[in-house]
């Protein structure tokens, strides 16, 4: 018996010296302890961020004269929680929002107890700094009190703005930018056309 068990627990010894050999061959040959980038990639996915690059889109002016005030009032369905927006209403954990849009930031509601973040970051809620804030508030105003971690598609803060403006008012919204390739076209347009007229104008001239 004694005998027996000596054999069995050598085994066992043994097989475990192996899986361990095993164990640190297969380490060494498939770099399974390192996170390594891949030696040949896979496809590119459309449409997805670059390292170090953001997405193009349309711009704010744009995304706010294509939006939808319906949609934005959907969107303040996240808000309620903490917020009214209703002309007189109460605050809640955050100031009521009525009329927020182009007054000065942390101090639109008097006698609410704004964080020191927002009290002390200076200028007014325009489209553009509240589209910040609506996309990260931590990263806009770092030590506020508002937890909500913010909207990532900019349709949705367009949208949510217009219905911030649609209780309250704002400054006037500002106007979609010309793209670059119909500037070019219209500027390639009037070039061409001012060349028959310089030759017209040079043509009565030699006449005369």
């Amino acid at each position: 018996m004694e005998n027996r068990f000596n054999t069995i627990a050598g085994w066992v010894l043994f097989s475990g010296i192996v899986a361990l050999g095993l164990s640190i061959l297969s380490g060494k040959f498939f770099h399974a302890d390192k996170h390594e980038r891949p030696e040949t990639l896979g496809y590119v996915i459309e449409g997805a961020e670059s390292e170090g690059g953001a997405s193009s889109g349309p711009d704010l002016a744009t995304l706010l004269a294509a939006g939808d005030v319906a949609a934005g009032e959907k969107l303040y369905a996240k808000c309620m929680a903490c917020h009214t927006v209703a002309q007189g209403g109460a605050n809640g954990i955050g100031p009521n929002l009525f009329g927020v849009l182009g007054q000065p930031i942390g101090s639109h509601v008097a006698g609410f107890a704004y964080s020191g973040a927002l009290s002390g970051h200076g200028g007014d809620w325009s489209y553009e700094n509240m589209d910040e804030w609506l996309k990260s508030p931590r990263g806009f105003a770092n030590g506020t009190k508002m937890s909500f971690a913010g909207l990532s598609k900019a349709e949705d803060r367009a949208n949510l703005m217009l219905y911030l403006r649609e209780n309250g008012g704002g400054p006037a919204l500002p106007t979609p930018a010309a793209p670059a390739e119909e500037a070019a076209t219209d500027e390639a347009a009037a070039v061409e056309g001012e060349a028959p007229a310089a030759e017209e104008a040079a043509a009565a001239d030699e006449a005369a």
